[in-house]
């Protein structure tokens, strides 16, 4: 699994946002930031003003729970049916080793150009790319619903997210602000 954040916008204009409400600089917001992104109820709705373009590349089996997430979020990926009959597959093309002789079950069907059924016999560890688009009040939400899940590939998910954003202080409660300085 690979995930990059390839671009990040908006941190200024939502804390000029915020700024409105208590009439104050938003060079003086970054204090009421850090006190109301946890609070929701509308409290901390700047960090929906706040996006991030994400490429990751993962199993198919962890983009359907992805899914789950549509408020804020929209998603490009590789097309399946277009791409996973340009060219024989191999062991990299997926997560987790597939039995060979299922690999040239599929690589026979590619070359029929037999789309259907690559697509039926598809493993769901099949890696996809896709390029997300996500404001912070989402990956909020996602850190905080799937940080102590037991698929594995939502700590990697959260960690890497975690590791490149430029304020993840505002993503996960139990970071420690020294960290993020």
């Amino acid at each position: 699994m690979d995930v990059k954040i390839l671009e990040e916008h908006g941190h200024d204009s939502a804390l000029l946002g915020l700024s409105l409400s208590y009439r104050q600089d938003p060079e003086r917001m970054s204090d009421v930031a850090r006190r109301l992104r946890f609070h929701g109820d509308g409290h901390n709705k700047f960090l929906e003003s706040i996006v991030v373009w994400i490429d990751a590349t993962a199993p198919r089996y962890f983009w359907q729970q992805f899914d789950t997430y549509r408020v804020g979020i929209t998603k490009q990926s590789e097309s399946t049916m277009h791409t996973m009959t340009a060219r024989p597959l191999a062991q990299a093309d997926f997560a987790h080793p597939i039995p060979e002789a299922h690999l040239g079950h599929l690589n026979r069907l590619i070359a029929t150009a037999d789309w259907e059924a690559v697509k039926r016999d598809l493993p769901e560890s099949f890696l996809q790319r896709r390029i997300v688009c996500a404001n912070y009040m989402a990956l909020q939400r996602v850190v905080r619903q799937r940080a102590s899940h037991r698929l594995a590939e939502w700590r990697t998910f959260i960690d890497a997210i975690l590791d490149q954003a430029v304020h993840p202080e505002y993503l996960a409660e139990n970071l420690h602000e020294e960290e993020t300085t």
